[in-house]
């Protein structure tokens, strides 16, 4: 399974206009060789850099999205794809641009094929029980990962 984007390569710098600099709008993602027995896809992405004095565990949850169509191939740029949008760190539903506080940060976008549904709550769904919820359950995953500093 591949996750790419067309604005920022694996492991370089996400553009400013993706981040809380910028419009703060998700980037353009590309899905591909998904699985054929998939029956949801799984996104999150998350900043595993965050100093543990803002948050104890030392993870900000930018974006939670579960139950997409397993044929989803791309989510275009600003916006939310087809599926359930959970709450990130920051409280909102749906995308959270990158805007580290202390210097260049990691931003993973983790991508899971699902052999079911999850259906869980919206409203009261963490990571964790996100994560816990696809236990034994994933098929296949990959993720993309860039870079944001406000330094630069």
């Amino acid at each position: 399974m591949k996750l790419e984007s067309l604005v920022f390569e694996n492991n370089s710098s996400i553009p400013a206009k993706y981040t809380c600099d910028g419009e703060n709008i998700n980037p353009p993602l590309k899905f591909s060789e998904v699985p054929e027995s998939t029956a949801s896809l799984v996104l999150i992405m998350d900043d595993p850099d965050v100093p543990k004095s803002v948050k104890p565990d030392g993870i900000w949850d930018h974006w939670l999205i579960w139950d997409m169509p397993p044929e989803t191939s791309e989510i275009r740029e600003g916006e939310a794809p087809m599926g359930t949008l959970g709450k990130n760190t920051g409280g909102s539903f749906g995308y959270q641009g990158p805007c580290p506080p202390d210097r260049e940060h990691r931003y993973f976008f983790k991508l899971y094929a699902l052999d079911k549904k999850l259906g869980l709550p919206r409203e009261t769904t963490t990571k964790k029980d996100l994560e816990a919820a696809m236990g034994g359950h994933i098929l296949a995953e990959t993720q993309l990962m860039g870079r944001y500093d406000r330094a630069r």
